[in-house]
């Protein structure tokens, strides 16, 4: 995000054996089957008894009543036998659940839909269908931002980062747990959507159109997107710098203005990352603006949101970036953040540094010269235990000022190596910061534990640097 959440002001704004050269030479991409524990962070979130494989999400839209008449196909792997089990919905009235093609029983517990299959589930893939109608609600998070299903002037969108998924997604809403995602919306004549990955197709619906947009790489739920509204829309393209043309699609709320500066910039922000990291790592690109005025810009995946004048150069750098560290490469925790958001952050500053702006060392001895007593050096970025702290500076400014000391440590040099290998051993997987650390360790051949303390777990400003 930027504050991109970060949550910025604008704000807020993933390997298994898969190499990045052979998914990007086309190959098909399968979610790790990892079982996804429950969030420390959020520990009623997410369910280990199994992994979704992918979500087929069908909805019918009426804008102007936000009314959503939906069916959720969710493929599943089972890596135990199940009596029960749940999925993370707190949407609208469930009209019909099934597990491989019977129907199951179900109940609503806060925030979890319990689902009872009609024969208790053997270890292995199993198919549930959650069909329901009505208003998906918005969620406000413990910071008092909102996410969810987010009513706009003219439609909708549904942002989700941190646990919104659930107010439109039946799913095991936690970032350990990635899969593919096919979106089939239907909305009026007049209307355009958006989503996630490549549009497959569009095709007539009633008097409106289907849209259909799949994304292949896996993703997990709070980086998914669906937006419905009247959009302009642009289309263009960029070339990687593994010679592929990623599709660029660029939808903007008609009624808040263009977003040109971002559109035009985005293949030259492309191109600085891939610089940096490697090759971009998804197959398309673009962003969305709509009158969602919740406060920041968010990096959902291959297609980041922007409110209204959210869409400044520095800010599309944050969330680029985020499509590498954050999206591709995803926190397993969320006490994990860091890694995306400090990534993001000193991707800024390294764009900042070579654009006429300040340099990585001016940002770094500015924050560095706050007071020990500034909010900046407590909660620790990985030691927070309040969900209202997770976008806090700690996570995006200490967490990019532990990236450039880690940097002055190891050198330039093996700072860029250690990027571009992060970026490709744990492409489309999920991570931690032990992994982080011992990679580190491992491209630098430095023992770093004093550097990751200080600056990752040890309230505190830390001295000496």
């Amino acid at each position: 995000m930027t504050t991109d959440r970060r949550r910025t002001p604008t704000r807020r704004a993933r390997t298994l054996g898969l190499s990045v050269a052979g998914v990007l030479a086309g190959s098909v991409l399968a979610a790790p089957l990892v079982a996804a524990k429950p969030d420390t962070l959020f520990p009623s979130m997410g369910n280990s008894g199994y992994q979704v494989r992918a979500y087929d999400v069908a909805i019918d839209y009426a804008p102007l009543t936000n009314r959503a008449i939906a069916t959720v196909r969710i493929r599943a792997v089972a890596r135990q036998e199940m009596r029960r089990f749940h999925l993370d919905f707190s949407g609208p009235e469930i009209s019909a659940v099934t597990v491989d093609k019977q129907p199951a029983t179900f109940v609503r517990r806060g925030d979890e839909l319990v689902v009872t299959p009609a024969e208790p589930l053997e270890k292995g893939r199993f198919t549930t269908v959650v069909s329901y109608d009505g208003e998906p609600p918005e969620h406000t998070d413990a910071d008092g931002s909102t996410e969810g299903w987010v009513r706009t002037s003219d439609g909708a969108v549904a942002i989700n980062e941190p646990v919104g998924a659930m107010t439109w997604l039946p799913s095991n809403n936690t970032p350990g747990d990635k899969a593919r995602f096919t979106f089939r919306v239907s909305a009026p004549a007049g209307y355009s959507v958006v989503a996630n990955g490549e549009l497959v197709e569009t095709a007539p619906h009633g008097t409106g159109t289907t849209w259909t947009w799949r994304q292949d790489e896996p993703m997990s739920t709070f980086l998914a997107m669906v937006g419905i509204g009247r959009y302009d829309v642009t289309e263009s393209s960029v070339t990687s710098i593994d010679g592929r043309e990623l599709p660029l699609w660029f939808f903007e709320d008609a009624a808040v203005g263009s977003a040109r500066t971002a559109r035009e910039v985005l293949p030259e922000v492309i191109a600085f990352c891939e610089k940096l990291f490697g090759a971009y790592p998804f197959s398309s690109g673009g962003h969305v603006v709509d009158d969602a005025y919740v406060g920041y810009a968010l990096e959902t995946q291959t297609r980041p949101f922007y409110p209204p004048g959210g869409a400044s150069t520095s800010t599309v750098v944050h969330e680029t970036a985020h499509q590498w560290f954050g999206n591709s490469v995803t926190l397993t925790d969320w006490h994990d953040i860091w890694l995306a958001e400090g990534w993001a952050t000193f991707t800024e500053w390294l764009w900042s540094g070579t654009h006429d702006g300040r340099t990585a060392r001016e940002r770094f001895d500015a924050l560095y010269a706050r007071d020990a007593d500034d909010d900046l050096w407590s909660p620790a970025p990985t030691e927070f235990t309040d969900p209202a702290d997770l976008f806090g500076e700690p996570v995006y400014q200490r967490g990019a000022m532990t990236l450039f000391v880690l940097r002055r440590e190891i050198g330039a040099r093996d700072f860029k190596k250690l990027g571009r290998r992060w970026a490709a051993r744990h492409a489309y997987g999920n991570v931690t910061t032990r992994d982080f650390e011992r990679l580190a360790e491992k491209v630098s051949g430095e023992q770093l534990d004093d550097l990751f303390d200080d600056w990752l777990r040890l309230d505190g400003k830390p001295t000496g640097y």
